[in-house]
């Protein structure tokens, strides 16, 4: 990781680190899909890209102009975009369009995106990793409210051993210091790397999905069922720092 554009923030990554994420994807991706089948085989698991430039109105109303990277409107008729501080608005509407169409989807249905994201961040120094573009791997697992399984806290301690077994520090699992509008409960998982403990992966369940699901009985009666969502949200780029300062004491 080298900060050479004279930015606060801005970094630019080697091939090495490059190869590695590409490793964390498959690999926690690959860890996730087989922990939810391994508590449901019913889970139908789908990657997607989307734009990193969304319609503002998907943003949630939590994040204000000085938090985001907004693009100037330079006709009445044009729509207002944002650089995405985060995947999940387009992940939503991907899974939004699954459900309503004839894909054959349903719940439980995990949708997830690894990208860049982007913060107006408060200046602080690289160490801290408040990176301004940054990278995500963000996992929308959607199941029906009147589910009987609690699939947040059945998957505490996997992604936290997920997490430790790549990086090589130590890890714990905490409640996050801010409660998202839209979560029941959020934890995280943090790393200690020696200069502090980093918040590396934040875990919620959360209740905005933009839709309810609707099921079909064998006699054609249909049913409306609330959503929730487990979100497992990842910084890929603070997972490749701190693999870096645990190879670096090796």
């Amino acid at each position: 990781m080298l900060s050479i554009l004279n930015v606060n923030s801005l970094v630019h990554w080697e091939e090495r680190e490059i190869l590695r994420r590409e490793e964390f994807i498959r690999y926690f991706s690959e860890e996730v899909r087989a922990f939810l089948r391994s508590i449901n085989p019913a889970w139908d698991t789908r990657r997607v890209e989307a734009p990193a430039l969304v319609p503002r109105h998907l943003i949630s109303d939590a994040y204000e102009n000085a938090d985001v990277w907004v693009q100037e409107k330079l006709t009445g008729t044009e729509t207002e975009l944002v650089l995405r501080p985060e995947t999940t608005p387009s992940t939503y509407a991907y899974m939004a369009h699954l459900l309503n169409t004839h894909s054959g989807a349903k719940l439980p249905l995990c949708v997830w995106q690894a990208g860049r994201s982007y913060r107006r961040e408060q200046e602080q120094t690289t160490a801290h990793m408040r990176l301004k573009e940054f990278w995500q791997i963000e996992f929308q697992a959607a199941f029906s409210a009147d589910s009987d399984m609690d699939y947040h806290a059945a998957c505490l301690e996997p992604v936290r051993k997920m997490i430790a077994s790549v990086i090589n520090l130590p890890t714990r699992i905490v409640e996050s210091d801010r409660l998202p509008s839209y979560s029941q409960v959020t934890m995280d998982v943090e790393v200690d790397n020696g200069f502090k403990w980093m918040e590396i992966c934040s875990i919620s369940r959360r209740t905005d999905f933009p839709r309810k699901f609707v099921s079909r009985a064998k006699g054609g009666a249909t049913r409306e069922h609330d959503v929730l969502v487990l979100e497992i949200a990842i910084g890929l780029d603070r997972c490749l720092h701190n693999w870096s300062i645990a190879a670096d004491r090796a």
